[in-house]
């Protein structure tokens, strides 16, 4: 893994993290390397609600599943939102506004890795909740939070994600989710 980017190499999905601030210079570089991200036709289909008041947090907190207890630490989240009209509408139902918010998404993680912070992504919430909280429209789709905050103490952690925090980073092989020049071998199914 030589020739990978530093950033991509080394970040992880880290869930011991610090209720220490991120200070607001910070935050905008994460937001501002998000919006630098490509996109169908620059369309810029992303939305973003950033989530730094201690009020705030407290609904993101209320609306967490179970298996995110650890994210209650967090002192910044990020929304990430789209709607489909935003971006482009292609042939065989392909809509960019996900896959856009998505590069959106990575860029950030990777400047708050670059910042020294955790940047973890989740699913585990109730999208409802968050919407009506932050009076994000019914027509946008809430696709995931970022959890965001400077690596931290662990004792809280569960059993399960201890192992994960300090465990071998594992990935599906390459054979698996990779082909070249044709559709994978007869057979398999990735």
């Amino acid at each position: 893994m030589d020739e990978l980017i530093k950033e991509i190499e080394s970040r992880r999905a880290r869930r011991a993290l610090s209720a220490t601030p991120v200070p607001r210079e910070v935050t905008e570089r994460i937001i501002r390397a998000a919006i630098y991200a490509p996109s169908c036709a620059n369309n810029q289909s992303w939305r973003f609600v950033v989530v730094d008041e201690k009020a705030e947090l407290e609904k993101v907190r209320e609306a967490l599943t179970g298996g995110n207890y650890w994210a209650r630490e967090s002192p910044l989240v990020v929304l990430v939102c789209t709607r489909a009209d935003l971006d482009c509408q292609l042939s065989d139902n392909r809509n960019y506004a996900l896959f856009d918010a998505g590069l959106a998404t990575e860029n950030l993680i990777l400047q708050a890795f670059k910042e020294g912070l955790v940047a973890h992504p989740i699913a585990g919430f109730r999208p409802t909740e968050i919407k009506t909280a932050f009076e994000i429209p019914e027509d946008y789709t809430l696709i995931t939070l970022v959890i965001i905050g400077y690596p931290g103490e662990e004792s809280h952690l569960s059993e399960k994600h201890l192992e994960q925090e300090h465990g071998e980073r594992v990935r599906k092989p390459e054979e698996e989710v990779v082909s070249f020049n044709r559709w994978f071998k007869t057979g398999f199914t990735p």
